[in-house]
């Protein structure tokens, strides 16, 4: 959500950076819906002031004994005491059209993202890790995996497209993938592990920015709640209505959760294997910065995600996305790409988003600086620490074998009893 105050003071800057994001300018519009907003609120104001006014003089003229004015007095006061209801609701109306305008405008690019249409014109910053080189043809990890228990026909069986099963060395494998991101978020990057609703209420979603503008891409419950689509949206309302002391700042908040996703503008892309799902775990990160610390937390949050894959041995880069390319909440955000041998591509793992006050304005989050007065709202961000079933496809692809076996990468060993290979059955 946008301040209508920081649009007035310099609409142009406001349509300025709204062009870099390939939108139409807004600005103009807004104003001129602020414009009725204010001017009914100067009118109820001045029927106030008014009123008192005129409950002052009906006393001086009963006083003096004038019924005729005192009575032409409380007249007016009547037409008045009628005119301020009928503003309060005006005002209400362009409130909530003001509001709804607002709310349907992305968040403004930071100063240093590339201009672009799409995933094109998205920067490399770093890359990192060698791909794999193979003394065999690389597979993808559809062709490999249902030997070792991914199971696409039962899950498209049991619900439809865009589902998967895992049995047996899958299941056991995706487990200890999310176990051992969740022990680094919280043991070595400082998170706090959170294990939040999966259902939402509509405010909810509208604080992260869902709705109402993305509600097609989500799955809603028959009695109106929203599964969550990643657990930025729990996990980022923990601070809604609150209002924090600066001390408390940064929050650090991690959680492993099953998201819930419709796909609705996905239709043809990556139907084959366990890139797309309706339904995906992913270990989430958001933090609650104070502003001057959101770009500090910003890179330290995509650090703890590429900790993650350079931990399990898998190529990958960082890439700053264009302003085409980026999410409705996000001021920045870092994609994780990482190799996979059986598509020859980069595929993206993970995403890092600063959203500055964006959400918190939405969700009225507020802190109280330790110097100066009143309060100001937090930076929030969020990221993908990361996308437990893509990062299963990319542990398989990267450490294939010949003969259809996987190593397991040595951090996971731990969490499989010691097991070193999964054996195709």
């Amino acid at each position: 959500m946008h301040d209508i105050r920081l649009i007035r003071d310099d609409p142009a800057a406001f349509d300025a950076a709204l062009a870099k994001r390939g939108a139409e300018p807004q600005a103009d519009t807004l104003i001129a819906i602020d414009e009725r907003r204010r001017a009914i609120i100067a009118e109820a104001q001045e029927a106030q002031t008014r009123r008192n006014d005129l409950s002052k003089q009906i006393g001086q003229a009963k006083a003096a004994k004038d019924d005729a004015r005192a009575q032409g007095l409380m007249d007016e006061v009547a037409a008045l005491k009628a005119r301020l209801p009928e503003l309060e609701e005006q005002e209400r109306a362009v409130e909530a059209e003001l509001n709804t305008a607002l709310a349907a405008i992305p968040n403004l690019p930071a100063a240093d993202v590339p201009q672009g249409a799409d995933e094109n014109d998205n920067a490399l910053v770093h890359q990192k890790g060698e791909p794999a080189t193979f003394a065999f043809e690389a597979r993808e990890h559809d062709a490999i995996a249902p030997a070792l228990g991914m199971d696409f026909e039962t899950g498209v069986a049991l619900s439809g497209a865009r589902f998967t099963l895992l049995r047996g060395p899958m299941a056991r494998l995706s487990r200890a993938l999310g176990q051992f991101m969740l022990d680094r978020m919280t043991e070595k990057n400082g998170f706090e592990l959170v294990q939040p609703p999966l259902l939402v209420r509509d405010e909810a979603a509208f604080g992260t920015g869902q709705l109402p503008k993305f509600a097609e891409d989500l799955f809603r419950t028959t009695d109106g709640r929203w599964l969550i689509p990643t657990a930025e949206v729990s996990l980022t309302n923990i601070v809604r209505e609150a209002i924090l002391s600066e001390a408390e700042l940064p929050l650090r908040f991690t959680a492993l959760t099953p998201c819930f996703r419709s796909e609705a503008g996905a239709a043809g892309r990556d139907t084959r294997g366990l890139i797309r799902q309706h339904q995906f775990d992913k270990v989430e990160m958001v933090s609650i910065t104070t502003p001057d610390q959101s770009d500090a937390e910003h890179e330290r949050m995509t650090t703890c995600a590429e900790g993650v894959l350079e931990a399990l041995g898998l190529p990958y880069r960082r890439m700053l996305l264009c302003t085409g390319d980026m999410g409705f909440s996000a001021a920045r955000t870092y994609d994780l790409e990482v190799w996979l041998p059986g598509q020859a591509r980069y595929r993206e793992i993970s995403s890092c988003s600063t959203c500055t006050d964006f959400q918190a304005r939405r969700m009225m989050a507020r802190y109280r600086p330790t110097e100066g007065k009143g309060t100001r709202f937090v930076h929030t961000l969020n990221g993908s620490g990361l996308a437990v079933g893509r990062t299963l496809v990319a542990v398989i692809e990267n450490y294939q074998q010949a003969d259809g076996s996987v190593v397991v990468p040595e951090v996971l060993r731990p969490y499989l009893g010691g097991q070193a290979v999964l054996e195709p059955r």
